[in-house]
């Protein structure tokens, strides 16, 4: 089955990077859309990057722009956020995701990044 499992999220100062990953398994990770989401409680899941199959199309939500770079290593069937020049309002919890069928949503179970002094 499909399994999305993100790593990589801590407590950073303002200012500082993170790096997190998500390894997929269960499925041909080199032929999907993948994407990084993120939520803070209270508030709908955002979208925060998005990359293509193949690695050519990015595209980013306009708050994390030039900040935030998404990549991905089809070799490692793993997708990554590099995350830079942090702020307070980037904490939330960051989400994997890919779309199978056009219809089924798949997430990981999220990692929690804390930016704060």
């Amino acid at each position: 089955q499909v399994q999305l499992v993100e790593s990589g999220g801590g407590l950073v100062q303002p200012g500082g990077s993170l790096r997190l990953s998500c390894a997929a398994s269960g499925f041909t990770f080199s032929m999907y859309v993948m994407r990084w989401y993120r939520q803070v409680p209270g508030k709908e899941r955002e979208l925060v990057a998005g990359i293509s199959s193949a690695g050519g199309v990015i595209n980013y939500a306009d708050s994390v722009k030039g900040r935030f770079i998404i990549s991905r290593d089809n070799t490692k069937n793993t997708l990554y956020l590099q995350m830079n020049s942090l702020k307070p309002e980037d904490t939330a919890v960051y989400y994997c995701h890919t779309r199978r069928g056009g219809t089924n949503n798949y997430w990981g179970q999220g990692t929690q990044v804390t930016v704060s002094s």
